[in-house]
């Protein structure tokens, strides 16, 4: 049997990469060949310090914008004309000499944002489909939004009523408030570019016969969502996609390939994880984007300190808008010499290492999709304060569907004080039956996300029966 070719096409962001390089690894695992392709400044932050499987290749284009785009200093209309231009160009340059030589691809895979990577397809009559790397709950979001719900959302709705304002969509066992919706609807918000890409993104999926949608999330995580009626899309749960090593254990050396480009010793940190009792440690990370301003720092600060538990906070390197230089978040903490006898402050960690290990008892966390499903594959309880894009969502799925963590309430400035953080530390780390509650349904989630990745689960399952689908269309000939 002729080995299976995929193309993958990512847009250039880490919370991109990461999905998209575990999803290449699983095809690899069935039997397939796979070319990754994004931008040379996403390739330049990937890990090189890990192994790359056999079977995986790179295929790394220009945009124009090696160096990386930077939000508020470039012009993101022109990024993403580029980003289109070239990526269309990488796209039809592979295939058609994948074509040439005898072994061509057999679909194409892209992620969210790149509306132009089906267009190729079709015009290159390769099948597509589309990696949804965030909730299918969110999926479901923006197909109502774009389907006659948008007037209800933003006109007469969320963005302009009041916090007793909520809107229940098809297929969704929940009603949604104004700061469950993705942070894109808002008209308000600083990235206007993205509510045309995902419109862009939805048309084009509509209008092909490749109707397949792979979705970063797992059949016992969100069943309702997967089997709703009423939207013309295929939606196969593949996920949770996150390191072998850490899930289904079939490939032990699978840890943290594609990871962050910073490289930090993590000896010193596991080693102090390690020497803590079991649950005990508040592991603290806002993601790779997300950077808090001093006020809200401080109380976080101010709320460990008073929890008096041993802790881990990521406080990443930021520039300084002044000369470009790294400027540390910590040295702005007025309490940092009384939290580092407590704590550890760190300016990166290898995330699963972390929350993999026994001492982690709680992740305080922004919500992006693949933090929070690292902490279900962990089993560990989270404490969420989303920021943007879909972690609203994802803080009310945490908090009100599969119930494994709270979400923090802001003050009327929009700050969380430390008495907030620290009444949903107090919830979730204690002995109450709540804490208790989280605890359990954190762990039955952590086997059921292991369980759909093993051999014959769900995800393995769904998986395979995609590539073999796609096998058959090869077989019958170019699709127009």
């Amino acid at each position: 049997m002729v080995q299976p070719r995929f193309l993958i096409v990512v847009y250039p962001a880490q919370g991109h990469i990461n999905p998209g390089l575990q999803f290449a690894k699983r095809l690899i695992h069935i039997g397939a060949e796979v070319t990754f392709v994004t931008t040379i400044s996403a390739y330049r932050r990937m890990n090189k310090a890990a192994s790359i499987p056999s079977g995986l290749s790179f295929a790394p284009y220009s945009d124009g914008y090696d160096d990386g785009f930077k939000h508020g200093v470039h012009d993101a209309d022109h990024f993403l004309s580029e980003l289109s231009r070239c990526g269309k160009q990488a796209i039809s340059d592979l295939v058609v000499s994948a074509a040439k030589e005898g072994r061509p691809f057999c679909c194409v895979v892209y992620s969210i944002l790149l509306p132009w990577a089906p267009e190729a397809a079709h015009e290159l009559q390769v099948p597509s489909a589309l990696l949804w790397i965030q909730p299918t709950t969110v999926f479901h979001i923006y197909y109502y939004y774009f389907h006659g719900y948008d007037n209800a959302i933003t006109n007469n709705g969320a963005f302009n009523d009041g916090p007793s304002w909520s809107i229940e969509l098809p297929g969704l066992p929940l009603k949604l408030k104004r700061r469950d919706l993705p942070s894109f609807m808002d008209a308000g918000n600083a990235y206007t570019f993205a509510i045309p890409l995902f419109k862009d993104q939805f048309e084009k999926l509509e209008l092909g016969n490749n109707r397949k949608v792979l979705v970063n999330t797992f059949d016992a995580l969100e069943p309702e969502a997967l089997k709703a009626i009423g939207i013309n899309f295929d939606l196969i749960g593949i996920g949770p996609l996150i390191p072998s090593a850490f899930l289904d254990g079939k490939d032990p050396s699978d840890t943290s390939f594609g990871g962050d480009l910073l490289q930090h010793p993590k000896d010193y940190y596991i080693e102090w994880l390690s020497s803590k009792p079991k649950g005990s440690v508040i592991y603290v990370s806002f993601g790779s984007m997300s950077v808090l301003a001093k006020p809200q720092m401080e109380e976080v600060g101010r709320a460990l300190l008073e929890m008096g538990r041993p802790f881990l906070w990521v406080i990443r390197q930021k520039p300084d808008s002044n000369n470009g230089e790294d400027k540390k978040e910590e040295d702005q903490l007025s309490c940092r010499e009384e939290l580092e006898k407590l704590g550890k402050i760190v300016p990166w960690c290898s995330q699963l290492d972390v929350l993999s290990n026994s001492s982690c008892g709680c992740f305080v966390t922004h919500c992006g999709w693949n933090s929070t499903l690292e902490s279900i594959a962990c089993g560990v309880p989270m404490i969420g304060y989303p920021q943007w894009s879909d972690q609203g969502t994802n803080a009310k799925l945490i908090e009100d569907v599969w119930k494994i963590g709270l979400r923090v309430n802001k003050n009327k400035d929009g700050i969380v004080e430390s008495d907030e953080f620290k009444r949903c530390l107090e919830v979730v780390m204690g002995d109450g039956d709540k804490g208790e509650e989280m605890r359990r349904n954190a762990k039955k989630l952590k086997d059921l996300a292991r369980e759909s990745a093993k051999e014959g689960g769900s995800s393995d399952k769904n998986l395979k029966e995609f590539v073999d689908e796609i096998n058959q269309k090869e077989r019958a000939g170019p699709q127009v």
